[in-house]
């Protein structure tokens, strides 16, 4: 019998990105039918660098919008970019057909500012530092 090897690491590799997410959709694509797995970014950029300021990344598939990163400098935070972007994410999974969508965050981040929002808690995990969780929200789009 052959013996595979296991590597643990903790650098991003783009061809093990690659090589998992295409046999991933291949195979969500024999299932499904379709694979319309496509990243979604909404940033804010100052106006005369155009440099990143902040924002969000994420991705929409198979009906479901997965809001991974959100990041707002303090400078931003209380204007309302926040909920303009957060607004813009999900009227583009809207736009991509997306009926519901998906993130976490840490307790003592944003849950408030995402029930704010219509977002809505469905689970709770402790995590570090003691006392702190992570709070799992959806919201139908």
């Amino acid at each position: 019998m052959k013996q595979h090897l296991i590597e643990i690491g903790d650098k991003t590799d783009a061809e093990a990105e690659h090589v998992i997410g295409s046999g991933l959709a291949a195979f969500n694509e024999q299932i499904a039918g379709f694979n319309d797995r496509r990243p979604l970014n909404v940033l804010v950029k100052d106006p005369h660098t155009r440099e990143i300021l902040g924002g969000i990344t994420g991705r929409t598939t198979l009906g479901m919008a997965f809001l991974d990163l959100f990041h707002l400098p303090d400078a931003l935070r209380g204007s309302g970019m926040g909920t303009q972007l957060l607004r813009a994410f999900e009227d583009e999974a809207r736009t991509r057909g997306c009926r519901s969508a998906v993130l976490y965050t840490i307790s003592f981040q944003a849950p408030g500012f995402y029930e704010k929002n219509g977002w809505v808690r469905f689970g709770e995990v402790p995590c570090d530092p003691q006392g702190t969780h992570r709070v799992f929200m959806s919201k139908t789009l």
